[in-house]
Formats: structure tokens, C-alpha cells, sequence
């Protein structure tokens, strides 16, 4: 399902004014996009939104957020009412926001869990995951793993062996660590766990463990298929390593001034505001609503 990463040219007037007519479908990291530090979508692009949506594309907010931690956005931003999708767990789930309908799931081998588990233990690092109610883990009082409650919103829930507390279908693990050893810990970790389960780091103190092969282009190409789509009907907005694949995937692939090198490599074009200066309502007006 995963499709390859590859840097695409970058667009001059005539290419641009061709790919704006076909975007209809709009994907949006959330943090460090088009969220600002806060954790708000500011009124400027809150309005490029909805004229975007006011013109039919289908907005899709895509994260490595759980489900949970991205519903009260979407709900906020009427996407409930209006239409669009979620795109969770670095593309492990999409849920139409309108239905609640579950369109795409890939879930890890229960095996791994365990060993995920003793992974970071040996590391000396909290490994954490989710249930309905909120955020679980060994380490609840982790500075790092109550980065997640913040930028979630959701509750910790402390529990004594993950291991053994998860017996429930997960989507993915999330280690977290002082940035200082994020790319050893990882390159450990891919290391370890290759062919297995998919590794990458998704911010300074964050790496995703999930489904070998997701991530947030595949499961945005299987997305398109459903609506009968293409890639050069997506413009995707991001600025992390893990959104990397999507924007290099994307039609129209954007890339935050906050974003991070590797991103903007393979980026269409990158934006000069960042994520706290209205980045994404940039982008939207020049592609979108222009």
C-alpha cells in the first residue's frame, strides 16, 4: 500500500494554475501545521478552510494523533457537518468525520507489543499507547510522554505492565525521549524491529512505532481511490518527518518555513509564514483560492 517517496518538481506559474483547478482534496498535518503552538487554528485560516470547502475539496486532517485526539478538532472546525475525514495514527485509521464511518485500518501484530514494550525498557525510555478513555503508560509522570497529553488533549492513565494491559487490537506505540537520543534510539530500534514493525521519528522527543508499510501517503492513496480520485487531485501541508511521504507524494506537496529539512527537500513549495503566522491559509490561498 505504501508508495514510494520521491521528490517532485517544483511548480512554476503555468504547472500551478493547471494543478490549482484539480485539488479536491485537502490534507493538513496538524501540529506544527496547521496548528500554531498553542495548539489553535487561527481565524485566517479557519476563513481559507472553509472557502476551501465552500468550493467542494474535501479537507482531511491527518496526524499521528490518535482518533480521539483529533475529533475535537475536526468537530470544531464543523467537519462533522460540513464533510472531510480524519487520518489518524500516521495513516493507521481514516474515519469519515460526517458518518463516523472507519474507510481504512491497519492495526500492529499483538506479538510486537510485548517486545516494543521491553525495547524501550531497555532503553530507558516510556513507550506509550492509547484506549478509548485516553493515553496509557508505564511512565505517567514522563516529561516527554505528557507531551502527548498536551498536544492530544487527552488524559494519562497510568498502568502498571502495558504489556500485559494491552489485549485489544492498537494502531500504533509511541516512544518518547529527550530529542538528544531520538535518532539513536530509533536507528536501535529500526535495527531491532526491521521487517517488522515501521520506526520514524515524527518530532524532537516523538518516534512512531507502527504497521510495517503505514503511513500517511498510502493510506491517503487508498483514500482517493475510495473517492475516484488521483494523487494529482491532493495537496498535502506538513512539517515533519513523518509527513514527509505525503508531501513528496501529493499533487501539490507544501512545506512549512518551520519544517524540517528532509521535508522541504521534497516539497513543491514551501511556505513563507510558519505554523504560527497563518502557513497553511498561505498555501490555500495561493493554491486553492486564487
Amino acid at each position: 500500500m505504501r508508495n514510494p517517496v520521491k521528490a517532485l518538481p517544483r511548480l512554476f506559474s503555468g504547472e500551478r494554475n493547471n494543478k490549482m483547478s484539480k485539488i479536491k482534496v485537502l490534507a493538513l498535518d496538524l501540529d506544527g501545521t496547521l496548528t500554531n503552538d498553542q495548539k489553535i487554528v487561527t481565524p485566517r485560516t479557519r476563513a481559507a478552510l472553509d472557502a476551501a470547502i465552500a468550493q467542494g475539496v474535501t479537507v482531511v486532517l491527518a496526524s499521528g494523533r490518535p482518533t480521539a485526539g483529533i475529533l475535537p478538532l475536526a468537530k470544531d472546525l464543523g467537519l462533522d457537518k460540513k464533510g472531510g475525514c480524519i487520518l489518524s495514527y500516521n495513516g493507521g485509521k481514516i474515519v469519515d468525520c460526517a458518518t463516523g464511518e472507519t474507510l481504512y485500518e491497519k492495526t500492529l501484530d499483538p506479538a510486537v507489543v510485548p517486545e516494543l514494550c521491553a525495547f524501550a525498557a531497555a532503553q530507558d525510555v516510556a513507550v506509550l499507547t492509547y484506549n478509548r478513555e485516553g493515553i496509557v503508560c508505564e511512565r505517567d509522570k514522563d516529561e516527554w510522554a505528557n507531551k502527548e497529553c498536551f498536544t492530544t488533549k487527552l488524559p494519562m492513565i497510568h498502568v502498571d505492565d502495558l504489556a500485559s494491559y494491552v489485549d485489544y487490537p492498537i494502531c500504533k506505540m509511541l516512544v518518547t525521549l529527550d530529542p538528544a537520543r531520538r535518532d539513536a534510539v530509533c536507528a536501535a530500534g529500526q535495527q531491532q524491529f526491521q521487517g517488522r514493525v515501521d520506526l520514524y521519528p515524527s518530532s524532537p522527543f516523538f518516534i512512531e512505532a507502527v504497521p510495517l508499510g503505514v503511513a500517511k501517503d498510502g493510506s491517503l492513496a487508498a483514500l482517493l481511490e475510495h473517492m475516484g480520485l488521483t494523487r494529482d487531485n491532493l495537496m498535502a501541508c506538513g512539517d515533519g518527518l513523518n509527513d514527509r511521504s505525503m508531501i513528496a507524494f501529493a499533487g501539490v506537496g507544501v512545506a512549512m518555513q518551520n519544517a524540517e529539512q528532509p521535508v522541504k527537500d521534497v516539497a513543491d513549495y514551501v511556505t513563507a509564514a510558519d505554523n504560527n503566522h497563518d502557513g497553511v491559509a498561505e498555501a490555500v490561498e495561493k493554491f486553492i483560492l486564487k
